[in-house]
């Protein structure tokens, strides 16, 4: 756990264990807003042909130039906007884990500013070590001072940052240590913790609920599915928002079964779910003025005697039946069962979140979300929100044509198209089925942004990285002020 706190202090003479200092790129060389760390350091940030690029790192001893023995620079490019800041801090820290104190003197100059920074940095301290014993437990930053006569405070930044780990832990835990009623359970708890009413539907109550979507994802696996409504009340709010997350502790395929290639990193599956979670939490101790509802649609996907088949016929909580072609499209239908049942709460908009096609890593990459709407002012909304918060996300469209390709000649929907092209786009026209006439919807594919396969970057780490948390507390946050769609 990583203590922060904002300081005014000098950054020159300020005792901690390593000093990152914020270098902008130029025709003259990379310059610092401190001027003393740039008469001092010139000439060895020149020798190791540091340039100040954004994301660039280098680390040179100070022999007493400055009070802090280690100087890390990092680069901000031409300039650092929000995210640049929260990318650079995140960097610098993530580089330093082991350290036990460690200061960020960025170029914050309003409180917003600071608290990117200090967002960064807490983001950038995470590591997962629960299974390690060999010895490569890297410990975050023990203490973080983030220097800047700015103002602000840190509260906000530790809450969201706080949210955004348990979601990361929650996506890095193994399966066999993360089923659905392990995770109703921690949810039970955390969000407890946190003040959120919490109601949890175990597999029986499933069944006599109508529930088939969810019943049918989880029927194949021993460890039977959930689904847990989270709630959180202001007596001041006057918007509700409805949260819905795809939550697949792991996703086999089921009788569809995916390739090994593609099965190794479908614990991630449930981080929709995860996201939808972080972000109640998080809303519920910032006290915002709005009111938010969050269902956790948790199941296993697995093959068994008991799974269910490519062409059965399952019967949605809405009452719509649904044919399933593809057991492997199983995401789709634990949503349709969550988005019908937030309907009733009147929510003045519900937002699914779901780990839920490759078809969005085709089309947009590991770290772009595709956004979906039945409302165009919606949609457009949720891009800038996510966009504005550092999580990239782009606004897709629903074509009317491809409805015809969902067509089922002995139920009122397939699971499936039958062709590949614009399945992304297809699985939120099946979605979009589910949402009853007049109600404000909007759909977050992030197959991609959910899990970092490849190497860290900026505050996001290897594997589980929270995506969409902070999207989805931005959107509260809005509704809380007023500034909604």
């Amino acid at each position: 756990m990583t203590t922060v706190r904002l300081n005014s202090a000098d950054p020159v003479s300020f005792d901690t264990d390593a000093l990152v200092v914020g270098f902008v790129s130029g025709p003259q060389g990379p310059r610092s807003s401190i001027e003393a760390v740039d008469g001092a350091f010139e000439t060895a940030l020149a020798t190791v042909a540091f340039t100040g690029k954004a994301g660039e790192l280098a680390k040179i001893p100070t022999f007493g130039a400055i009070t802090a023995p280690l100087l890390v620079a990092v680069g901000l490019g031409d300039s650092a906007d929000q995210e640049g800041l929260r990318r650079a801090a995140g960097a610098a820290v993530r580089s330093l884990a082991g350290t036990a104190r460690a200061a960020l003197a960025l170029p914050a100059t309003s409180a917003e500013e600071a608290e990117a920074v200090t967002l960064g940095g807490l983001l950038g301290a995470y590591d997962y070590s629960r299974y390690r014993t060999n010895g490569e437990r890297r410990a975050p930053v023990a203490e973080l001072d983030v220097l800047t006569s700015a103002g602000g405070s840190a509260e906000r930044a530790s809450i969201v940052a706080d949210s955004v780990a348990l979601v990361r832990d929650l996506v890095n835990t193994p399966p066999s240590d993360l089923w659905p009623a392990k995770f109703a359970e921690i949810a039970e708890q955390e969000g407890g913790k946190a003040g959120l009413s919490v109601e949890v539907l175990d597999e029986k109550q499933l069944k006599e609920g109508g529930y088939g979507g969810i019943v049918g994802v989880g029927q194949g696996s021993a460890n039977p599915p959930r689904l847990v409504r989270l709630s959180y009340t202001h007596p001041e709010a006057a918007k509700t928002l409805a949260f819905v997350g795809k939550g697949i502790t792991f996703d086999s395929g089921g009788l569809s079964l995916k390739p090994s290639s593609a099965m190794d990193w479908m614990k991630s599956d449930m981080g929709g779910a995860g996201a939808v979670f972080g972000a109640l939490v998080a809303i519920a101790r910032l006290g915002l003025k709005v009111n938010a509802v969050g269902y956790l649609c948790l199941a296993e996907n697995l093959p068994s005697g008991t799974a269910t088949r490519p062409s059965d016929v399952l019967t949605s909580y809405s009452g719509k039946t649904v044919e399933v072609l593809d057991t492997d499209a199983e995401g789709r239908l634990v949503l349709m069962d969550g988005i019908a049942r937030a309907a009733e709460d009147d929510p003045d908009l519900i937002v699914d979140v779901a780990t839920l096609t490759g078809a969005q890593i085709v089309a947009l990459g590991w770290r772009t979300a595709g956004v979906m709407s039945n409302d165009d002012a919606v949609r457009e909304h949720v891009v800038e929100v996510a966009n504005s918060v550092g999580e990239g996300a782009w606004g897709m469209p629903l074509p009317e044509e491809l409805r015809k390709g969902l067509d089922s000649p002995i139920a009122d929907i397939a699971n499936l198209q039958p062709e590949r092209w614009g399945s992304m786009l297809a699985a939120g026209i099946f979605l979009k089925e589910f949402v009853p006439e007049g109600r404000r919807w909007a759909h977050i594919d992030m197959a991609g942004p959910a899990f970092n396969k490849g190497e860290p970057h900026g505050y996001t780490p290897k594997g589980g990285t929270g995506a969409i948390t902070r999207t989805l507390i931005g959107l509260a946050e809005r509704a809380a002020t007023g500034l909604n769609k």
